[in-house]
């Protein structure tokens, strides 16, 4: 049964990117409302877009000129800026399982909006392809699954404070992170398991480390 916006991890090499954030959504064009921003409330404005579905649930049964905890997929931009993708909204004290899609075993009433994350926690899981200690920066390769008409979709790249050994490049990991203003920061990392390269693998390395 679904309690948590960010479903549990179901392989050790599950790719994905997604996250919470608290904020008003501001449509950029009265007549576009699928593209905008989100204005959090530390007073950070990231851009954004609304995916499918929430669309038409947004208009008919949220109140968007009220802040809300928002399940966005994040992107990195050229000029160091985030951009999020709206796919979701946790707010079931509010809006009922059928329409934000969420199953709860909770009475009506007891049901809780406060998650142990907090906001602005983000799950990243991905190949590590850069990083810099010195900078305290690195790169994560996201691969998306393949689209209902069979075609792949392209894989991305997000920028993300913090530091891991060079050592541990070419190898899958999962980050803990926090949103901090227009950053992405780890807060903890797992080195789950080398990427097969034409070279062959690398030694096999499971530590759990904190920043």
């Amino acid at each position: 049964m679904r309690e948590h916006p960010i479903p549990p991890v179901t392989e050790d090499l599950q790719y994905r990117a997604i996250g919470l954030v608290r904020g008003i959504y501001r449509p950029g064009n009265p007549k576009l409302f699928s593209r905008g921003s989100i204005l959090i409330d530390n007073g950070v404005e990231i851009e954004a877009v609304v995916l499918g579905k929430m669309i038409s649930l947004m208009k008919r049964h949220i109140d968007i000129e009220r802040s809300h905890l928002w399940v966005v997929y994040p992107r990195s931009r050229d000029a160091n800026e985030l951009h999020f993708q709206i796919s979701g909204i946790w707010e079931p004290s509010t809006l009922s399982k059928t329409e934000i899609g969420i199953v709860s075993n909770k009475k009506k009433g007891e049901v809780s909006d406060q998650l142990a994350e907090g906001d602005d926690y983000f799950s990243i899981r991905g190949e590590l392809i850069y990083t810099n200690p010195d900078q305290n920066e690195l790169v994560v390769k996201i691969r998306q699954t393949s689209k209902y008409n069979g075609k792949k979709n392209a894989p991305f790249k997000l920028k993300i404070k913090g530091n891991i050994p060079l050592d541990q490049l070419r190898f899958f990991v999962n980050l803990d992170v926090r949103r901090i203003n227009q950053e992405l920061h780890i807060e903890t990392y797992n080195i789950i398991a080398p990427i097969k390269t034409r070279g062959g693998l690398k030694k096999k390395n499971t530590t759990k480390f904190k920043k």
